[in-house]
């Protein structure tokens, strides 16, 4: 199974290197040094990784090959895919990978019936499931503890806690003055 583990960036330097925007929780072993990743387009690939170090928050690789600027600016937007084992689980039992989660049903604890999880959206700030309503509609709900209650595998569901508004219109408005009170 494919899946993938980075988006690379603009070249850094004048040797080669350039940064990534990685996309897995495991980047030390998807992309550590002499990983072999294929690439989309795949004529850019595939790369292996020669070496790798963060530099100012950022992750910066050299590949085999990509000997300076030019070559490394050629790779821009180039995806980064790894193989993986359809059956391999990350190490953190709170962590999913994106198959994992693709198909299954949203439900309220109450077993309502929300929908379908279709796409993972990896946003900088969160990741957001895309759940397509029986309607046809759509809903995001933000992959975060207060509202994922629960991830079954076993029963193929994501349990949810959703605000007020986030899949109805049960929307609850505050004003400014409901909280100042009735000063005079």
């Amino acid at each position: 199974m494919e899946l993938v583990v980075a988006r690379i960036g603009r070249a850094h330097g004048i040797k080669g290197e350039v940064t990534v925007e990685v996309r897995t929780d495991e980047p030390e072993l998807r992309l550590g040094p002499g990983a072999v990743l294929r690439t989309e387009p795949a004529s850019a690939g595939p790369l292996t990784v020669e070496t790798g170090r963060v530099h100012s928050g950022r992750l910066l690789l050299r590949f085999a090959g990509v000997k300076d600027r030019n070559a490394a600016e050629a790779l821009r937007n180039t995806l980064l895919i790894a193989d993986v084992d359809p059956s391999e689980l990350p190490e953190d039992p709170d962590e999913f990978y994106d198959h994992q989660l693709i198909d299954l049903d949203v439900v309220l604890a109450d077993g309502t019936v929300i929908g379908r999880i279709t796409e993972i959206s990896h946003l900088p700030s969160q990741d957001l499931f895309i759940v397509e309503r029986e309607d046809g509609s759509e809903v995001m709900v933000p992959f975060v503890e207060e509202i994922v209650t629960e991830i079954d595998l076993e029963n193929q569901r994501a349990v949810i806690d959703p605000p007020p508004g986030l899949v109805d219109d049960r929307a609850e408005i505050a004003s400014p003055r409901d909280a100042a009170g009735d000063e005079g």
